[in-house]
C-alpha cells in the first residue's frame, strides 16, 4: 500500500568464510550501514554485476567503485573493520532459524 519499502540483506554462504570471498557481501553490509538512501542503491547495483565480482578477485579496491557523492571515509572505515563475524551469524541464522542449506536462497517478508 505504500511507495515506501525496506530491504534487509541475510548472508548465506555456501563456501569457507574467508576475507578474500567475501568482499562482495561485506561491501554490501558496509554500504547498509554507511550510505544514504540513493547512494545505496547506486552502490548496490554496481556491487551486483558480475564484472565487479571478477574485478575484485582480479585484485581491485572495493573503493574503486565508490562514487564523489557517497560517503567515502565512513565507508572505507567501517569496511575495513568489519569482520567476518557478521557474515558467520548470517550463515547461522539462515541456516538454524530459516532452515536454509548452505547458499540457499530465500526471500523473507513481513508486510500487508
Amino acid at each position: 500500500t505504500s511507495s515506501h519499502i525496506r530491504v534487509g540483506i541475510l548472508n548465506n554462504p555456501s563456501s569457507k568464510i574467508k576475507e578474500d570471498s567475501t568482499a562482495i557481501a561485506r561491501g554490501i553490509l558496509t554500504a547498509f550501514l554507511t550510505q544514504n538512501n540513493s547512494s545505496l542503491k547506486s552502490l548496490l547495483s554496481k556491487l551486483t554485476k558480475e564484472e565487479t565480482a571478477k574485478s575484485l578477485a582480479a585484485g581491485t579496491k572495493i573503493a574503486e567503485f565508490l562514487t564523489p557523492e557517497m560517503d567515502n571515509n565512513a565507508f572505507e572505515k567501517k569496511y575495513n573493520t568489519l569482520g567476518l563475524d557478521i557474515i558467520k551469524t548470517h550463515q547461522m541464522f539462515c541456516q538454524e532459524v530459516l532452515k536454509l542449506l548452505p547458499g540457499q536462497m530465500a526471500v523473507v517478508s513481513n508486510g500487508r
